[in-house]
């Protein structure tokens, strides 16, 4: 294990805090930016930030604790390995971290489902891979057409719904991440959706639309 793993393996240890007090001033987009000349001390402060939120991201996806570590840890493995790629001016930080842990996620999600339809011996019945409804179809499709229109909605606006959606924040917990008031959360909120509503051609998100529910 490299010594990145061995940073996230034992997030909560003394070792992680102290090497990270050096870089507590600043901020996450500078963090990524050290991460990227292989500042492992970066890698502790950015984890000691975001890893509570990631975790409970993961596991609201994946139901178990174990793989919900395994996910996270996995995901800032891949922030350790690909930081140098991260662009400040197409989201922030904080979102491009938890957007990897969810993907991380997902994939796990598929993987064990993978693994639970595998054969257990010789004499085990092939498991064929379902055809895809009518239903599941359409579902996809639908995801795949608010991701699009997401990337075209302001940053303020995306990041709020991102964040919402994805990590599961209330309104009250994204006001008080972001440094923002909970007055102008709530109005990027309702701009961002309703500016969603108009790039999916939809005068309103009915029965089977994407339609997050926030809480504030």
């Amino acid at each position: 294990m490299d010594r990145a793993s061995s940073l996230l393996a034992l997030p909560a240890t003394y070792e992680s805090r102290a090497m990270g007090t050096q870089h507590t001033h600043l901020s996450d987009e500078a963090l990524v930016a050290l991460l990227a000349r292989g500042d492992e001390r970066a890698l502790a402060e950015l984890y000691d930030r975001v890893g509570r939120i990631a975790y409970g991201l993961a596991f609201r996806v994946l139901r178990d604790e174990r793989l919900a570590e395994d996910a996270v840890q996995e995901a800032f493995l891949a922030v350790w390995r690909t930081a140098a790629t991260f662009t400040a001016e197409r989201a922030k930080a904080s979102t491009w971290v938890l957007t990897l842990v969810h993907r991380r996620a997902v994939d796990i999600v598929r993987r064990e489902e993978r693994r639970r339809a595998e054969p257990l011996g010789e004499d085990r019945v092939e498991v064929e891979t379902p055809v895809p409804t009518e239903d599941a179809v359409w579902l996809r499709l639908e995801r795949e057409r608010v991701q699009v229109a997401l990337k075209q909605l302001p940053d303020t606006q995306r990041e709020a719904l991102e964040l919402a959606y994805y990590g599961g924040f209330s309104q009250s917990e994204l006001a008080e991440r972001l440094g923002v008031p909970l007055g102008t959360i709530k109005s990027r909120m309702f701009a961002g959706l309703t500016r969603l509503r108009e790039l999916l051609d939809e005068p309103a998100l009915g029965e089977g639309s994407w339609k997050p529910e926030f809480t504030s």
